[in-house]
């Protein structure tokens, strides 16, 4: 423990020699000893004093005196004066003392145990002091270093997000093209074999675009950039949908898929439906994971109906190689799985159910699991959901090839994807549109000088030219008509702000990659409508 220094200033050499014998038993003090004050005040300005015991009657400076130059310079204002006396113990005299800037007074002949005892007192307060200086250092450095943890996080956050950016670009590209592919293969003359094979590749790219989605989702959650969008959708349309989605897979693996209903379910409801079928696929994609023989159940429950919302629990159960109890607790925690030795024969990255459950805090509902190991798992989700007044039409699902034709309609489509710009001209083509080809936004640009288009299909991010770039011109450009193009842009990003980007230069809808040709049949159709109106 550091000591505390102690400086005795009295012009008596005698006085001093009494004071220190009185003090030196006490613990953790040094005692400076001068009878100077010129002297002892270059000690006090240079030396790391905490307390003065300062004699009243000195020749050239007083002891009032002597407390005033201390107080009154900031390198020794903070020690602790206390003046020491054998003057007559008049009030004025302790008033003027105090006024000086001492913190005591004490009046000679010295009572041995009750100066003992004050200066003790002042040194515990001193060290409380320190103590309270170091924790005032301590919090200070904690928050130096917490601004930069943040700074450091902050930039980590940035360089992420633009990985996740031109990461979500570079893979997207490929999945739309091979999608696309698909899609067209779907509508083909095809023998058994071959649309097996084309069943199997698209559950594969399926399977490749739940994993990008779920590390894109996992990010902007943490971000804090997740929003839920509700909107009105038909429940039994989305039970429909998972039937049809999962059906086929349980078919190969030999698994029986059963839908159970209990209870009158709604038919419309509002809340997240992309958000929903994302919770409940990931249920039903671990079960068919881990489940070699038996079933999967996908069990809907009305759990109560009040007067403005349903609180309904989707349950999915299997017969699959179950979960140990001590594993049950990390399933929902990111980059966790039950067991290791599972993962090396089964796969899977660890985000699925970490998004699931986070999706459910968002969502206002809960998760849970139960499983007994060799029987099965069962996974649900709970939450209510709001009722909906308006009835809508369900859209009919057919092969884009049987969509009505949009004869006559010029298309410019920009894209330096060479698998893309061939499916998308295929695509057009299909639906009865003119199409031209550009491999970048100047070329784009240069054929907008030359011919009229109905709508131009951009994508964002291009070599030469960006398609942000390219719209601000096409939206800059003098010629009225070809200000007014309608632009859609088609890009592989699924961030939000490079979404809002294409907004704020001019673009009318933004697709997203892999893209469904329905939505955008349906958003080329409505621009050409517009046009004719």
């Amino acid at each position: 423990m550091k000591k505390i220094n102690l400086l005795i200033l009295d012009d008596r050499e005698e006085n001093i020699i009494s004071l220190t014998a009185l003090l030196q038993e006490l613990d953790g003090i040094n005692i400076i000893s001068l009878t100077d004050p010129n002297e002892a005040l270059k000690v006090c300005w240079h030396d790391d004093i905490s307390i003065a015991m300062v004699d009243v009657q000195m020749p050239e400076i007083n002891g009032f005196e002597f407390v005033s130059l201390l107080k009154s310079n900031p390198k020794t204002s903070h020690i602790m004066a206390i003046m020491v006396t054998a003057i007559s113990k008049e009030d004025r005299y302790l008033l003027e003392g105090l006024q000086s800037g001492a913190v005591d007074y004490l009046y000679k002949p010295l009572n041995p145990d009750i100066t003992r005892a004050k200066v003790k007192s002042f040194v515990q307060q001193i060290r409380l002091q320190d103590e309270v200086k170091e924790k005032n250092l301590e919090m200070q450095r904690a928050a130096k270093e917490l601004l930069i943890a943040k700074e450091e996080a902050d930039h980590a956050r940035q360089s992420k997000e633009i990985f996740l950016a031109n990461m979500s670009h570079e893979i997207r590209t490929p999945i739309n093209g091979i999608m696309s592919i698909i899609h067209a293969l779907k509508n083909s003359p095809l023998n058994t074999d071959q649309l097996e094979w084309i069943g199997m590749l698209d559950n594969a790219s399926q399977s490749l675009l739940m994993i990008i989605n779920d590390i894109l989702d996992l990010s902007r959650i943490d971000a804090g950039k997740f929003k839920i969008e509700v909107e009105d959708f038909s429940l039994n349309k989305f039970i429909a949908d998972m039937d049809r989605m999962f059906r086929i897979k349980a078919d190969h693996k030999g698994l029986d898929f059963i839908i159970e209903k209990e209870g009158v379910l709604p038919d419309y409801v509002i809340s997240d439906a992309l958000r929903l079928q994302q919770i409940i696929s990931n249920f039903i994609a671990n079960s068919l994971k881990f489940t070699e023989k038996g079933s999967i159940t996908f069990h809907i429950k009305l759990i109560e109906c009040l007067k403005s919302s349903f609180k309904i629990r989707f349950t999915v159960r299997d017969t699959g190689i179950g979960i140990q109890q001590e594993h049950l607790p990390k399933v929902f925690q990111a980059f966790e799985q039950a067991d290791g030795a599972i993962t090396k024969r089964y796969g899977g990255t660890g985000l699925g159910l970490a998004i699931v459950k986070k999706l459910a805090f968002l969502l206002n509902g809960e998760v849970g699991a139960e499983s007994v190991p060799g029987e099965g798992s069962s996974f649900f989700f709970e939450a209510s959901f709001e009722k909906s007044e308006t009835e809508k039409d369900e859209k009919i699902h057919q092969p884009y090839t049987n969509f009505p034709k949009l004869v006559g309609a010029k298309i410019l489509v920009a894209e330096d994807n060479e698998l893309n710009g061939f499916m998308l001209d295929h695509m057009l083509k299909t639906w009865g549109c003119e199409v031209d080809l550009a491999k970048n936004g100047q070329q784009a640009l240069d054929l907008v000088e030359l011919k009229p288009y109905h709508v131009i299909l951009m994508d964002t991010h291009m070599p030469v030219m960006s398609g942000f770039d390219a719209i601000k011109a096409i939206k800059a450009h003098t010629d009225p008509a070809k200000q007014s193009i309608p632009i859609i842009t088609i890009s592989a990003s699924v961030l939000a702000h490079e979404q809002a980007a294409a907004y704020e230069v001019g673009a009318r809808y933004v697709v997203g990659k892999p893209f469904d040709p329905l939505d955008l049949y349906e958003k080329i159709s409505d621009l050409l409508k517009e046009k004719q109106t």
